[in-house]
């Protein structure tokens, strides 16, 4: 039957859909400015905005940046360069969007003075005030849809828990409080909110990250909150707590060294929570801690990792330092050195001292020259890799729970490879489990493996029968 006149006019009046406006988005630096990012995005999404796999296809780019040390200041600085070549349409937020330019003004809008907005870190609100004046948002509430825990940029099965904003340290080396502020908790029951919205969503291990974990409601005198209608303090025992109770695997990361850390290693000896903790050390001769303004001792932290690890044999160490801070004797540097051999820390990371500007520590008398913190760091990474391998042998010959991050296949789609991580391995700045090909893994499931050898930073093993 052939349409009536009335019928073919109306479908050539029949409007097209209008595509949803494109955004571009490059997220640099840490986890924190990855949560940063994956809420940006999570409302971009909410309003309809689609995100764009490139350059060319974005109507405008969003850059968030990182400013800590001037490495991470040049990576940005270029990202903004290359992206208001490849778009010239460019929005810049984050750590880099604080710090101020020569005469006035941003540093980045000094550098580029073709930004279309420039703003600070964790201003969600903002970026997207200045989104909608750029690209003009669209609604249909019939389909901005999201899912409940908001848009992520990490794989499905694990995910950051961002805790809090800000740091109340003033550590000589460190410009984050001038970028970020003081410490900023979130109410307990609202990260509860979205630690189970997050497992719900399919996350198999939560990284509970913050400038500084262990401070954990102090600014909120440790307030108390409501989690599934129970009075519960807003502090980092009760976290630690509450979230060993979803079922998934629960990561503390940056965690100084303070006598409550202490509450929660019994939770780790019980199974509630991963035994592992990232403590950034930074440094263990006195004299360079009081000139780092950083809290605690080198026999002090000694003391304690002998205390953690007398409740949780098992517990997993991380932590950061810095060789060749301004004023450093080769003496002091050999005190560092000998607190690393009897510390026996299982993952670390040494960065040889940068100046930053903006930091305290630019000030201090003693520079030492390039070579010297290169040479340094290299000895330092030399002592710690040996107790790395030896620390990885332990676990030779043992059965661990393994969760699965990757499965690699071949042309036929015969399983050759998968990549996975134990209690023991954070993504990213750990080691790795090396699985031989077992035809039923799954990328986010967690197997058992049997651990058959160790090298410098990985093991390898297969899947327990």
């Amino acid at each position: 039957m052939s349409d009536s006149p009335s019928m073919r006019a109306v479908r050539r009046r029949a409007p097209q859909a209008p595509s949803a406006p494109r955004v571009g988005f490059v997220s640099l630096g840490c986890p924190k400015a990855l949560v940063d990012s994956e809420r940006i995005i999570t409302q971009l999404r909410a309003e309809g905005y689609d995100i764009a796999p490139n350059y060319g296809d974005s109507d405008l780019v969003i850059v968030n940046t990182c400013g800590f040390i001037d490495a991470a200041v040049a990576e940005s600085l270029d990202a903004i360069g290359e992206a208001l070549a490849e778009n010239g349409k460019v929005i810049v937020t984050g750590c880099l969007g604080a710090k101020g330019g020569d005469a006035g003004g941003t540093l980045v809008e000094q550098v580029h003075p073709k930004v279309l907005a420039v703003t600070g870190p964790h201003a969600t609100d903002e970026v997207m005030q200045h989104v909608h004046t750029h690209l003009p948002k669209p609604h249909d509430p019939f389909t901005d849809l999201v899912p409940e825990a908001g848009i992520k940029l990490t794989p499905r099965h694990y995910a950051y828990l961002k805790i809090s904003e800000g740091c109340n340290h003033r550590c000589a080396f460190c410009i984050i409080p001038a970028m970020r502020g003081d410490l900023v908790s979130r109410p307990i029951g609202e990260v509860m909110r979205e630690a189970e919205a997050l497992v719900k969503g399919g996350a198999k291990e939560l990284l509970v990250i913050s400038q500084d974990t262990s401070a954990y409601g102090v600014d909120l005198k440790y307030r108390t909150d409501f989690v599934g209608g129970r009075p519960v303090r807003t502090r980092m025992t009760e976290l630690a707590r509450e979230l060993g109770q979803l079922g998934v695997w629960v990561r503390l990361h940056y965690v100084y060294p303070y006598p409550s850390v202490d509450e929660v290693i019994p939770l780790m000896a019980e199974g509630r929570i991963l035994p592992y903790l990232d403590v950034p050390f930074q440094h263990a001769h006195p004299r360079i801690l009081k000139l780092m303004k950083r809290p605690a001792s080198g026999e002090v932290n000694i003391e304690r990792i002998r205390a953690w690890r007398a409740l949780c044999p098992d517990i997993t160490l991380r932590s950061t330092f810095i060789a060749g801070f301004p004023g450093e004797t080769e003496a002091e540097f050999e005190y560092l050195l000998e607190f690393l051999r009897e510390a026996q820390l299982d993952r670390v990371g040494c960065f040889a001292y940068s100046p930053v500007e903006g930091a305290a520590a630019n000030a201090l008398p003693g520079a030492l020259p390039d070579e010297v913190r290169q040479e340094r760091q290299a000895r330092f990474m030399q002592v710690q890799a040996e107790i790395s391998r030896q620390r990885l042998k332990r676990f030779v010959k043992r059965t661990l729970d393994v969760l699965v991050d990757e499965v690699h296949g071949d042309d036929e789609g015969m399983m050759v490879r998968a990549v996975g991580r134990s209690f023991a391995d954070a993504p990213e700045i750990d080691g790795r489990v090396l699985i031989r090909p077992h035809a039923s893994l799954r990328v986010g499931e967690i197997v058992r493996v049997r651990i058959t050898r160790a090298d410098d930073h990985d093991l390898h093993g297969s899947v327990a029968r």
